[in-house]
Parts: structure tokens; C-alpha cells; sequence
């Protein structure tokens, strides 16, 4: 006859003679021979990395955790991607969440059939929209942000485009490499389709037509497979093989500024010490011509 609502989950009660209610206060109430759908007001959803046992780590009666899989970003290049996404319910429409949980029938459906399959649109879409090299390298909140939107307002609608590959420099004008692939100059990519500066969506296929607002929707962590890493290591190693023989350049410039100003300075004491001399000089040969001429008053006078 009577139900203890715990705090922070809502039911929806179904009664034999064809009635709903939605109990969202915690406390005790009538059922009346009803059925209940309990529903948290918040359904954690986590991707976890497992470890090298297989273990997702420590786990929680109120969250709802799976394996990460491994998703191709645009280049090809795969990685396992653990996300932690929050979704909230609308315990405020009383309609909206009676008609989610009627056609639901329970919370682990809602989660398995409506949420999670959003979540895995989102990632492949945003995967699909970035090289795994434009990731690392500064784009990392472009992604959360993606994939946050997706879920929230509906998935994007991709269009194929041809971009043509462009020669890489590496280094200033004293170190200049360039990096390109001749087999292949073109590739294709995905971009979003987009109407007059807004993101075409895919129609019915978003949280917010159930009623269920994305609190949080980050990627905590993304293991990349092992020949990514290789290549991410051998660019680390070409970056720092670039930057010591750019200082080697540099060294090898200042050291020959600092000869050239060693020379200037030799030539400048040089040209003091010669032109000392020749005011020297020049002076006894004006003090001598002096001599001589008052030399020369002196012997006329006495003549």
C-alpha cells in the first residue's frame, strides 16, 4: 500500500486502473498496488580505460560504467577514449518524464537503448572531425566541446571534403626541413554541413527531446594504440634534433659576430695607437720647423 521514495530518485507509479504519478520527494507515499519506475535525477555514465588486469577500478551502485573502446579519428589513427558524461532527467514536466518512463520501462533501459547509443554517435562524429596529430596539439577542448553539443542538441550532420596535403617546415631560414607524402597529396575529411553559419543536426536523434539535460560530457583520458605513440615519439625526437641544431646555428652566429666585433675592436685600437704616432710626429716636426725659423729671425737680427 505505501513506498519509501529514496532521496534523489524519481518514480513514476503506474496503477492497476490505468493512472500515473510521478513521486519526486523523498519520504514515504502511497502505492496502491502500483508499479514503480525508479529513475535517479542524475544518471552517471562512465568510459573507463581498464587496466592491465582488466579492472575498471573501483565501482559505484549509482553509475553506470563500461570499457572504453577504441574509436578511428580522422587519419586513421585509433584510441580508446574514457569519457564521464552526467545526464540529468526532467523532474519537472510531470508528462514528459511519466512518457520517458513509460516507454522506458526502467532506468538501465533508458541508459542502454536512449543515452549511451547518443554518446557513441558523439564521439564517433567528433572523431571523424579532427586528426589524432590536431588533438594533441591544442584542439582537445574543440573536442569536449563537440561532443557535449551533440549529445545535448543532436548529432551532426557530416559532409566529405578533398583537402590537398600541404609541405610541412620545420626550423627557421639557418635550419629548414620540410616533411611531405608523395604517395598520397590528398585525403579526405569531414567537416560540419552547415545552413546559414548554423550546424545542420540529424532530426529526432537528441537528449533533449526525452526530457534529459547533459550536465557534464569531458574525455578524462585517451590511450592511443602503440604505432601513434612510436610516431609521437620520433616527432618528439625530430623536434628536439631540430631545436639543438637551430642553437648550434645560433652559437655558430654569435660566436662569429663576437670575432668580427673582436676584430673591429683590435683595428680600432690599432688606429689610435697609429694616429698617436703621427700626432707625435707631427708635433716635433712643427716644433723642429719652429725651432729653425726663430733660428733664422735670430741670425738676420745679428747680421
Amino acid at each position: 500500500l505505501v513506498c519509501y521514495a529514496e532521496p534523489g530518485t524519481a518514480y513514476a507509479g503506474q496503477y492497476p486502473w490505468g493512472s500515473q504519478k510521478a513521486v519526486v520527494r523523498q519520504g514515504i507515499h502511497t502505492k496502491m498496488w502500483g508499479r514503480l519506475i525508479p529513475i535517479q535525477f542524475e544518471l552517471p555514465i562512465k568510459y573507463v580505460i581498464p587496466d592491465s588486469e582488466g579492472d575498471l577500478g573501483e565501482q559505484s551502485q549509482y553509475a553506470n560504467v563500461d570499457k572504453a573502446e577504441y574509436w578511428a579519428f580522422s587519419d586513421a589513427v585509433k584510441a580508446r577514449i574514457a569519457t564521464s558524461v552526467v545526464i540529468s532527467i526532467n523532474t519537472v514536466d510531470e508528462d514528459q518524464f511519466l512518457s520517458v518512463a513509460d516507454r522506458n520501462k526502467t532506468e538501465r533501459n533508458l541508459i542502454r537503448s536512449r543515452i549511451i547509443p547518443n554518446i557513441d554517435q558523439s564521439i564517433k562524429n567528433t572523431c571523424k572531425l579532427m586528426d589524432a596529430q590536431d588533438y594533441i596539439s591544442g584542439q582537445a577542448s574543440d573536442f569536449d566541446r563537440y561532443f557535449k553539443d551533440q549529445l545535448e542538441n543532436g548529432m551532426y550532420v557530416l559532409e566529405e571534403y578533398i583537402t590537398n596535403e600541404s609541405v610541412e617546415t620545420i626550423g627557421d631560414s639557418m635550419t629548414i626541413r620540410t616533411i611531405t607524402n608523395n604517395k598520397e597529396s590528398k585525403q579526405k575529411r569531414f567537416r560540419i554541413k552547415k545552413i546559414n553559419g548554423e550546424p545542420v543536426r540529424e532530426r529526432g536523434n537528441s537528449l533533449k527531446s526525452y526530457g534529459l539535460t547533459v550536465i557534464q560530457a569531458v574525455v578524462t583520458e585517451i590511450d592511443w594504440e602503440s604505432t601513434f605513440d612510436k610516431r609521437l615519439q620520433l616527432q618528439k625526437e625530430e623536434v628536439a634534433q631540430t631545436q639543438l641544431e637551430k642553437q648550434q646555428a645560433e652559437r655558430e652566429f654569435y660566436r662569429a659576430q663576437k670575432e668580427t666585433a673582436k676584430g673591429e675592436a683590435e683595428k680600432a685600437t690599432e688606429r689610435a695607437k697609429l694616429e698617436k704616432q703621427q700626432i707625435q710626429k707631427t708635433i716635433e716636426a712643427e716644433t723642429r720647423a719652429k725651432v729653425a725659423e726663430f733660428n733664422l729671425i735670430e741670425e738676420r737680427k745679428k747680421y
